[in-house]
């Protein structure tokens, strides 16, 4: 019982009460996530979509080009600038290029 206090006191103290071994595990999988490459977050057919960012396709053709709907690419855009924590499609563009997803020259075409 003094343990549950003394864990709701130290809670109230804004402090985070964690068994060491939760602890260790908490911190071994966010080692392992921030070392993970952040395009391998994304699905087969967002990095489809990156890839098209980086080459400077709009929607409606990146729509034509992997048969799917306008709607669907805006899913996926929205989805990438999510995982990869960026702002907009110019900044997923540029970390498509950084990421070598295309080569320059067939961006610049």
């Amino acid at each position: 019982m003094d343990a549950v206090v003394g864990s709701v006191r130290a809670a109230a103290r804004g402090e985070s009460v964690l068994d060491p071994s939760v602890a260790a595990k908490l911190l071994h999988e966010m080692r392992r996530r921030r070392d993970r490459d952040p395009v391998d977050q994304l699905s087969p057919r967002e990095v489809d979509v990156l890839t098209a960012l980086a080459r400077g396709r709009a929607n409606k053709e990146i729509d034509q080009d992997l048969s799917i709907g306008e709607e669907t690419v805006k899913t996926h855009v929205s989805n990438i600038l999510s995982k990869l924590h960026l702002a907009n499609r110019t900044q997923a563009a540029i970390y498509g290029l950084q990421q070598r997803l295309v080569p320059l020259d067939d961006a610049l075409e």
